[in-house]
């Protein structure tokens, strides 16, 4: 599942979910994403949590395997490569804008939070991979270039992790 779509949240969904955070999930809207085997990768929440704090977080990554790989490349030093070629290079820097105008389009067709921030560092700085990967698996190839890039990094230098990578 991809291009936008989600799903609803069943009990089994919940229970998986739950598993793969070692905690109850907060702000659980829908599955956003699933793996080959149809297990959740990313969930969609809800732009407030249940107590009414906004949460500003709508893709929110839970496949263990990918939040393991997401934070190795992060100490790696790969979001100040990113930052790097935000800075040298126009049309990254155009297209990561372009994914920030869809998170915070995707959100508000949801609920306002009347910010715009939105996640990840979104568009002038790279903050978070998993919150980029989360939201190129759950919005599709080419919304989001940070996360296309990094799922191409993790499918090359990881293939196991390739089944987690469902985009079909």
């Amino acid at each position: 599942m991809n291009s936008g779509e989600t799903a609803p949240v069943g009990d089994d969904d919940r229970e998986a979910v739950a598993r793969q955070l070692g905690r109850p999930p907060r702000g659980l809207r829908a599955i956003a994403a699933r793996d080959a085997g149809g297990e959740p990768t990313v969930v969609q929440t809800h732009p407030r949590l249940e107590d009414g704090t906004p949460f500003p977080t709508l893709y929110y990554l839970t496949a263990p395997g990918l939040v393991a790989v997401c934070s190795t490349l992060e100490a790696e030093g790969l979001m100040r490569e990113f930052a790097d070629r935000l800075d040298s290079d126009a049309d990254l820097a155009e297209r990561y804008r372009y994914a920030h105008e869809s998170y915070l389009a995707e959100r508000d067709a949801l609920e306002s939070l009347g910010t715009r921030v939105s996640a990840g560092g979104m568009p002038d700085r790279v903050k978070c991979l998993h919150v980029h990967v989360g939201h190129a698996l759950a919005a599709g190839p080419g919304v989001n270039p940070v996360g296309d890039e990094v799922l191409d990094i993790i499918a090359d230098r990881w293939p196991e992790h390739r089944p987690l990578i469902n985009r079909a």
